[in-house]
């Protein structure tokens, strides 16, 4: 039942989000939409799933290179865990400034950076499969001696660290902390898509790499700030949001002549011709342009929220006992928690297959959680039966008539 660190602090995560909610609430500033910050939460909830599924391979290649590759070995204390903690965040500047300057990585990344809001929810908006294709980063350490479980600690603190720069509610820190440290202001730059924020602040703690290596960019006071991505994604759909960079690469690729031109369009900076050696032109952020918000019936919002809660806590459940279940349960539960978000997503933008596909949803998710009880937990099974029978025929009659309110909603406007 052991968890990791990021694990146990996502309960602490939701509640300064209910926090910061209230904080804007009061103040009269809508800085969260549901449809948003759910889709944010989704992706969170699979870059957790995905983790606990790649992350045996991830640490094992820490273990590898330190049991195979080491220089030598260093001791496992305060002073090394000091060390190890400043070097991870020097390395994590350049993974994390990769991520923004090659395309391919910029791809994974990307997800991180679509949300058109800036607040602590989108923390937690991260890519499934970034951490797969940027850990090898990170093989200096357990090469130059460091233990795998002191990178871990570190990794896992650089990101804690990293939660609570997410957010417009707080202004700029003493200067003493600005100088040294990274802050909300340093971070909002960092979202921003005017053109003089764009690949500006990429580190994860110490501000100092950024000023050291030319990428520091200072929030100038009273100057708007549009976030999201360039061009918006206009999607609320988890699995898009993931791939869609790489459809549009792999577009760009059979438009563009040339082998080696094709293969260059992987490593060179995301917008860049290599026919015509020129780079995209980021044009000025036009703050009269709606942010994409689908058109959604009132009843989906609730739903999907009343889905979403569920899922969350069934996700924590499964990731605190995560260890615990064979090969065949982890990716059957994976399987239904991934496309529980799918079909959430497809909810909000009112998507015809998602009617269809969340009766399948309820039957797979209902169906499934009761042959585990029933084979690995029959003590629990009655009570397990009983419940998820109420919330699963609840959700059904619930969602029958949320789509005869939609139905209804839609020909009244039609007239």
């Amino acid at each position: 039942m052991k968890g990791s660190v990021v694990l146990y602090a996502i309960p602490f995560f939701f509640l300064l989000i209910g926090i910061e909610l209230l904080y804007f609430y009061f103040k009269k500033e809508k800085k969260y939409r549901l449809n948003d910050s759910l889709n944010n939460l989704s992706l969170g909830v699979g870059n957790q799933v995905a983790g606990a599924l790649t992350k045996t391979f991830v640490f094992g290649i820490l273990i590898y290179a330190s049991e195979h590759w080491a220089l030598f070995h260093l001791p496992s204390n305060i002073f090394t865990f000091i060390i190890c903690f400043f070097f991870y965040d020097f390395l994590y500047y350049w993974s994390h400034r990769w991520g923004h300057t090659v395309s391919f990585f910029w791809g994974a990344h990307i997800v991180h950076h679509q949300s058109e809001e800036y607040n602590l929810s989108v923390a937690l908006r991260q890519s499934w499969f970034h951490g797969v294709i940027a850990f090898f980063m990170f093989l200096p350490l357990p090469i130059l001696g460091f233990d795998p479980k002191i990178i871990g600690l570190s990794g896992a603190i650089n990101l804690l660290y990293q939660f609570w720069i997410h957010t417009e509610a707080i202004g700029k820190m003493p200067r003493w902390f600005e100088a040294v440290l990274n802050t909300p202001s340093h971070h909002r730059v960092h979202h921003a898509i005017n053109p003089e924020y764009i690949d500006r602040n990429h580190a994860g703690v110490f501000m100092i790499w950024d000023k050291m290596f030319g990428t520091f960019q200072e929030e100038k006071d009273g100057r708007p700030i549009r976030y999201g991505i360039t061009t918006q994604l206009k999607s609320w759909d988890p699995a898009w949001a993931n791939f869609h960079f790489y459809q549009e690469l792999w577009d760009k690729m059979k438009r563009t002549s040339g082998l080696y031109n094709k293969m260059e369009l992987m490593i060179l900076k995301p917008g860049y011709n290599p026919e015509t050696y020129s780079e995209d032109i980021v044009p000025e952020p036009d703050f009269k342009k709606e942010k994409y918000d689908a058109d959604t019936n009132i009843w989906n919002k609730y739903y999907a929220l009343f889905q979403f809660v569920i899922v969350i806590v069934g996700t924590l459940i499964y990731l605190v006992y995560f260890r615990d279940l064979s090969l065949g349960y982890k990716l059957v539960f994976s399987a239904m928690i991934f496309f529980s978000i799918e079909i959430i997503g497809g909810i909000f933008e009112q998507k015809k297959w998602a009617t269809i596909g969340e009766y399948i949803r309820l039957a797979f998710v209902v169906v499934g959680i009761n042959y585990y009880y029933y084979s690995n937990c029959p003590v629990w099974l009655t009570q397990m039966l009983t419940t998820s029978a109420i919330i699963g025929l609840l959700s059904f009659i619930t969602y029958s008539f949320v789509i005869r309110a939609s139905s209804f909603s839609s020909k009244i406007v039609q007239q």
